[in-house]
């Protein structure tokens, strides 16, 4: 059977989608105040730190996925104990995700559609996408990247030709402002989105060209970074600090106040096409990742066969989450600054320091 492969544009595609997923359009770093676009700013160099440990540990071992290199370096016991914990964190995570695209679209437009309806639609595709394949979903995400790069620019520019930019409402910043985006830099934004690029372990191997994963990874990552800043300063010179902290949909209610000469306006469309695209790409990642390790770890030939059970699982749980938004809410704190940090810091810092211990002094059996 031909081995899968994606491209590197492809590849900064899936990278970016992902990165923006939730965080395009629900508020973030909010103990930053006005100065969020900073935060994000301020949260990209330990994002890139943890991305060069991820594609170093690529090039180390290019054909194995995560729990692959975790049992190589770790050995088998550890390695493949360490990796099962993984598969539920895949899921758990995935499906807060879902349940905050549930939230989201029952706000904006779908307030009469019951919750399951809308999760279980954005499963069923998640699963037939992973049923094609990564190649079929990378090229999906190649095309659907450039779908939001126009809508993004259509939306930013009318929101600038608009007026409802007030840019007092980012400026000035003092050495306290500085202070409170540094603290909600780390290690709120830098685990939430760019920590979360520690899945990118489980794409890599299926990339057709692997001397490009840093530079291709880092391009996607400098990106979105700038993207979601950009966007995120817009929300805040609209909306002002205290309605931006108070909306769960920041985007939206600042798509929402548009009116050009009593024309161009109703553009609520285009945040909801964002909301559904960039989510989508989330989940499906997260789906992917919890597949493909399981498949590995359980020795499954066919990681496609796990995609309709893994999906149904994430959907039961995205159910349970949606029962509190606000249990939601302090939930993700809880995950953030404890579970995230161990996950995609702590881990990978041990792996790649345990592999440079054991290259540095022979210590790999050789086979």
């Amino acid at each position: 059977m031909r081995k899968e492969v994606i491209s590197s544009k492809q590849l900064v595609s899936l990278i970016v989608l992902f990165e923006l997923g939730t965080a395009l359009v629900v508020p973030v770093g909010l103990e930053s105040g006005h100065a969020v676009w900073l935060s994000i700013l301020l949260a990209l160099p330990g994002g890139v730190v943890l991305y060069l440990i991820y594609a170093h540990l690529y090039r180390q071992f290019p054909n194995l996925i995560l729990s692959g290199l975790m049992q190589k370096i770790l050995g088998k016991w550890i390695g493949w104990t360490i990796s099962l914990l993984y598969v539920p964190f895949f899921m758990f995570s995935g499906s807060r995700n879902l349940a905050e695209a549930g939230y989201l679209l029952l706000a904006a437009s779908y307030d009469k559609t019951p919750i399951l309806i809308i999760n279980a639609i954005m499963i069923v595709a998640v699963v037939y996408v992973l049923s094609k394949g990564i190649e079929v979903f990378a090229r999906t995400a190649e095309i659907y990247f450039l779908v939001i790069v126009v809508i993004g620019v259509i939306s930013n520019s009318i929101i600038i030709a608009s007026g409802l930019m007030d840019f007092q409402n980012l400026f000035p910043l003092n050495i306290k402002d500085l202070k409170e985006a540094l603290a909600s830099a780390y290690p709120n934004i830098w685990m939430f989105p760019f920590g979360e690029l520690m899945l990118v372990t489980t794409i890599l191997p299926f990339l057709g060209k692997g001397q490009s994963a840093r530079n291709s990874g880092l391009a996607a990552l400098i990106l979105s970074a700038l993207l979601l800043s950009f966007t995120h300063a817009i929300e805040m010179s609209v909306l002002g600090e205290e309605i931006y902290q108070r909306t769960n949909f920041p985007l939206f209610t600042t798509i929402s106040l548009v009116n050009v000469a009593d024309f161009i306006q109703r553009l609520d469309a285009f945040v909801i096409l964002d909301l559904i695209i960039c989510i989508f790409f989330k989940v499906t990642v997260y789906c992917y990742a919890a597949m493909v390790v399981a498949a590995d770890l359980f020795k499954v030939k066919e990681p496609r066969k796990l995609a309709v059970p893994v999906g149904v699982v994430m959907l039961l749980i995205s159910l349970i989450s949606t029962e509190s938004y606000t249990r939601h809410l302090e939930e993700g704190r809880v995950v953030q600054q404890y579970i995230l940090t161990t996950v995609c810091a702590v881990i990978p810092s041990i792996l790649f320091v345990t592999h440079w211990i054991r290259k540095r002094f022979g210590l790999y059996r050789l086979k």
